[in-house]
């Protein structure tokens, strides 16, 4: 049995929410969000209770891959609820002399001691701002925050000596001594 798979997703006033064959719509304040569930796993709206539930069938109680999915697909279906409601944000801190982000239109540029600034183009329903060393990253998807913000830190990743690089502002980066000199 999933312990999180049972759990019902509570889903607030201002959310709008139809569940019709396998596709989920969950519709708030910040956006509005799909999602394609599998067979395994069938979702219900329960319009009385405000609920979201998630159930797989008696017969794949004890099919392992159907308990994986019924505890992630109820996991989806909350971050899409808790992502048209609250928004997902990440904050990424860039660390180096001279280097800095800016924002122009749908393309975010990036300028970490490279011969060339980084260009990258900025995914629709995400939206950025760059604050000379602070890049911060917003939107109702939750994947699609962790994406983008994973591809903006693989441009210069932290390194142990220096620090150098870019990194999540709640990331610490463990730090190496260096070569000894004349010992």
């Amino acid at each position: 049995m999933s312990r999180v798979g049972k759990k019902p997703v509570e889903v607030p006033a201002n959310v709008k929410v139809s569940v019709k064959d396998r596709a989920v719509e969950v519709e708030g304040p910040k956006g509005k969000l799909s999602f394609t569930h599998r067979n395994e796993v069938m979702v219900d709206w329960n319009e009385s209770d405000r609920a979201i539930v998630c159930a797989i069938d008696e017969g794949d109680k004890d099919n392992r891959v159907a308990k994986a999915l019924w505890g992630t697909t109820r996991a989806i279906v909350q971050n899409m609820v808790k992502g048209v409601t609250e928004g997902y944000e990440k904050t990424l801190k860039i660390e180096g002399v001279g280097w800095n982000a800016s924002v122009g239109g749908q393309t975010l540029e990036l300028n970490l001691g490279f011969a060339h600034p980084v260009k990258l183009a900025i995914p629709q329903g995400v939206s950025v701002t760059a604050n000379k060393q602070d890049i911060t990253i917003q939107s109702a998807d939750k994947q699609q925050v962790g994406h983008f913000a994973a591809k903006v830190r693989s441009q210069r990743e932290p390194e142990p000596y220096n620090g150098k690089g870019i990194r999540y502002s709640d990331e610490t980066i463990k730090r190496k001594q260096g070569k000894q000199f004349g010992a």
